[in-house]
């Protein structure tokens, strides 16, 4: 079958990957649309910002429960969109209005003026600095984009949510939950842009920053194009992040906890498991036990309860998933299981465990978007960093041991921005999330993305 696009040269398109069914388009707007997005957004950023933080705080905890009071009708969305697990799809609904209520419940303190060393003389402010730009992915097309927008829009700032082309129904059920929860117009809208409108969007001086998540190729442009703005940019872009495993780890929860950090949301998230690094000693069981595991997972229609693994969100990327997987085996991994596309309408891909995978191998070397667990065998611990930090990424990892003072002194030398020691990699509203290297600068949750998008303005009074 060949590969289905979600973009033609007038729309954005939704595509129900479980069937190959278009069942939506959307036009992208012409300028005289978005300008008037602007103007309100930059008009709508002036009023909000001038509210008392107890008005925005307000509009968070009620944006809390909108969705959840709309949480079936925009799960069922994002498993037609994008192919997400129905089960997974309402998890992620939920973990948005988790966030909304951590923002409300610590956003005051966190936007608080702040006591310097200096005494009452001197405090700083964290001040809105007005509309910013979110260009966001197709993967977790509520909470990629609540994650940094429940934040910005806390802080005073208005948020123009850029979508990717094939969840704009996902979009617009956002901004409508926005509304009903009593953001003022132009503080949260849609922006459905071809390339050519974001790189306008960007250069309009009505727009204070960028964000953006996604992959290194779109985040490099972005930056590049709000660089020469003189525009803040945070971009969380590609990962391949390690899965170590040490020879002393416990084992059964090791092997359950790569299934989950690898396979949820069909692999196809950032800091998914992708390398699984397994000191020697323990390498051939663990390998038995997850090949046994992954094979257990149900493939099937994501509107199933049942179901784990559901069709991957686009055409072309299963074709290029099948391409990596194709060449890694030309360059001499072991397939164990799955490798294949499966047959049918839909976009599925095949749980596929990869053993024997060395640097040299392009599944190594290259962030693998899907269902494909990639095995790594280590010498010893040196050898486990090594191969850690051989890659031109650095989002967040996982380290399995059952010495927590061991684990301490490698996390210092583990090249991520997060490292979760005996767990998966998470994103959590409480603690902070970016990367270094090629995936990217910049933090979103945590009090430090919510002061990411303000002014630290320093107040001094009377210095003589």
């Amino acid at each position: 079958m060949p590969a289905i696009a979600n973009v033609t040269a007038e729309s954005a398109v939704s595509i129900n990957p479980a069937t190959g069914e278009e069942f939506a388009r959307y036009e992208f707007q012409r300028e005289r649309v978005w300008d008037r997005s602007l103007a309100q957004a930059h008009a709508g950023y002036r009023l909000w910002a001038a509210e008392p933080i107890t008005q925005r705080i307000d509009v968070l905890r009620r944006m809390a429960g909108v969705l959840r009071r709309n949480l079936d009708r925009m799960a069922s969305m994002a498993t037609r969109e994008m192919g997400k697990p129905i089960v997974q799809s309402r998890a992620e609904v939920e973990k948005c209005a988790t966030l909304c209520d951590w923002c409300a419940e610590n956003g005051e303190a966190i936007l608080a003026d702040e006591k310097t060393s200096i005494g009452d003389q001197a405090y700083i402010s964290y001040l809105p600095i007005g509309p910013v730009l979110g260009v966001m992915p197709w993967n977790f097309p509520y909470w990629q984009a609540m994650r940094g927008a429940a934040g910005i829009v806390l802080a005073g700032n208005a948020y123009l949510l850029k979508p990717a082309p094939n969840v704009m129904g996902c979009a617009y059920l956002l901004a409508e939950a926005w509304r009903e929860a009593g953001v003022p117009e132009g503080v949260f809208s849609i922006l459905n842009l071809t390339t050519d409108g974001v790189s306008k969007v960007i250069a309009d001086p009505r727009v204070a920053a960028v964000c953006v998540t996604g992959s290194v190729r779109a985040g490099s442009a972005i930056a590049a194009q709000a660089g020469a703005a003189l525009k803040k940019s945070v971009l969380e872009l590609g990962g391949s992040d390690p899965f170590i495993v040490l020879a002393d780890a416990d084992l059964e929860r090791a092997v359950q906890a790569a299934i989950v950090g690898r396979f949820q949301n069909n692999g196809q998230i950032c800091i998914a498991a992708k390398r699984i690094i397994l000191e020697k000693p323990i390498a051939e069981e663990f390998t038995r036990h997850f090949v046994d595991e992954a094979a257990k997972l149900i493939v099937g229609d994501p509107i199933n309860e049942a179901t784990y693994i559901g069709p991957m969100a686009r055409f072309d990327l299963r074709d290029e998933l099948a391409s990596q997987v194709d060449k890694s085996i030309a360059e001499g991994a072991k397939l164990l299981l799955g490798g294949k596309k499966l047959d049918g309408p839909g976009n599925y891909f095949a749980p596929t465990v990869m053993a024997g995978v060395t640097p040299a191998m392009t599944v190594f070397r290259e962030e693998v978007f899907g269902p494909v667990a990639s095995l790594i065998v280590a010498n010893d611990t040196e050898d486990a960093v090594r191969l850690a930090n051989d890659s031109e990424f650095g989002l967040n990892g996982a380290l399995w041991t059952g010495n927590k003072d061991l684990a301490r002194r490698l996390a210092r030398r583990i090249d991520t921005g997060g490292l979760f020691i005996n767990g998966t990699s998470a994103s959590d509203p409480r603690v902070p999330i970016g990367g270094v290297k090629k995936s990217g600068y910049g933090r979103e949750l945590s009090y430090f993305g919510i002061r990411e998008f303000t002014n630290a303005q320093t107040v001094w009074f009377d210095r003589s």
